[in-house]
C-alpha cells in the first residue's frame, strides 16, 4: 500500500502562486510514477501533470503548459506541483496519485493510489 497525503492548497487571486505538496508513505518503490489530477464542481477528474518516479520524465496537460511545473523529491519522499499564473479556471480539487503499472500519463484510471486533495480557490 502507498499513502498520499496533499497540502498547500489556498486561496489566491488571479496571476499569483500556489506550490502544492503530497507525502508519500508506505511501498512507496512500487509506484512507477506520480501525478496531479484535479476536480472542478460538475466536472470530471483531469490529468494535470505526471513524473516519472526514476527518470524524471514529465507530461503536462495542455491548459497548465508553461504555467505549472511538477517534480518529486525521492530523498524526501515529497511529489510538488508548483502552480504559476493562476486563472480561475484553475479552481478545483487538487489530487496527488500514483501509479504502479508501465504507462505513464494523464488518465486517471491508470493510477492505483489516490491522496484526500487538497482545495485550490482562484478568485478575480
Amino acid at each position: 500500500q502507498v499513502q498520499l497525503v496533499e497540502s498547500g492548497g489556498g486561496s489566491v487571486q488571479t496571476g499569483g502562486s500556489l506550490r502544492l505538496s503530497c507525502v508519500v508513505s508506505g511501498y512507496i518503490y512500487s509506484t512507477k510514477y506520480m501525478g496531479w489530477f484535479r476536480q472542478a464542481p460538475g466536472k470530471e477528474r483531469e490529468g494535470v501533470a505526471a513524473i516519472l518516479t526514476g527518470g524524471g520524465v514529465t507530461y503536462y496537460a495542455d491548459s497548465v503548459k508553461g504555467r505549472f511545473t511538477i517534480s518529486r523529491d525521492n530523498a524526501k519522499n515529497m511529489l510538488y506541483l508548483q502552480m504559476n499564473s493562476l486563472k480561475l479556471e484553475d479552481t478545483a480539487m487538487y489530487y496527488c496519485a500514483a501509479g504502479i503499472g508501465w504507462i505513464i500519463g494523464l488518465d486517471p484510471s491508470r493510477y492505483n493510489y489516490w491522496g484526500q486533495g487538497t482545495q485550490v480557490t482562484v478568485s478575480s
